[in-house]
């Protein structure tokens, strides 16, 4: 699967009650079944994925951890995180369930008011994770934020909007 359009592997491990990782958004370019637990999904450089990483020990949870990351293109530099190889773009880092329940319920509501995740502004993602990290609840990404990213967008590309 790995080759020159594959911007980012991710393995996943899915053991009902032990370690359960999955993709709560991003388009996966490919996957690899490596047996009925585990899976490589592969992701095209420049797209935008949401990782959540769960463990329970014997007493409860252990690890509680949600990664919005972006893949990087060929060049680029990046951070090594857990599961993904070579690496990714940390757009927000949040852990513990708290937190984490709070981070997908801003991926709710952008889905809710009819946005797709994967196209929302890389700032609010930092945004997400800042006022997470700081014990502050985020934002909400309006269609006035977006309206002005796909502005940026336009403009850093040279096209007139």
């Amino acid at each position: 699967m790995s080759g020159p359009t594959v911007g980012v592997e991710i393995d996943l491990t899915w053991w009902e009650g032990r370690i359960e990782q999955w993709i709560r958004f991003g388009a996966a370019i490919g996957e690899t079944r490596l047996d009925r637990r585990r899976r490589t999904l592969a992701f095209a450089p420049g797209s935008v994925l949401c990782l959540v990483r769960w463990a329970a020990g014997p007493y409860g949870t252990i690890r509680s951890e949600l990664d919005i990351l972006r893949a990087p293109a060929a060049g680029e530099a990046y951070t090594t995180r857990p599961c993904v190889r070579p690496g990714a773009e940390c757009l927000a880092l949040v852990r513990g369930w708290p937190k984490v329940q709070q981070a997908l319920a801003a991926i709710d509501r952008i889905e809710a008011a009819g946005g797709a995740p994967v196209e929302t502004a890389p700032d609010y993602w930092r945004h997400l994770h800042n006022r997470l990290a700081a014990g502050l609840a985020p934002r909400d990404y309006g269609a006035q934020r977006h309206h002005a990213f796909v502005l940026r967008k336009a403009l850093d590309r040279g096209i007139e909007p």
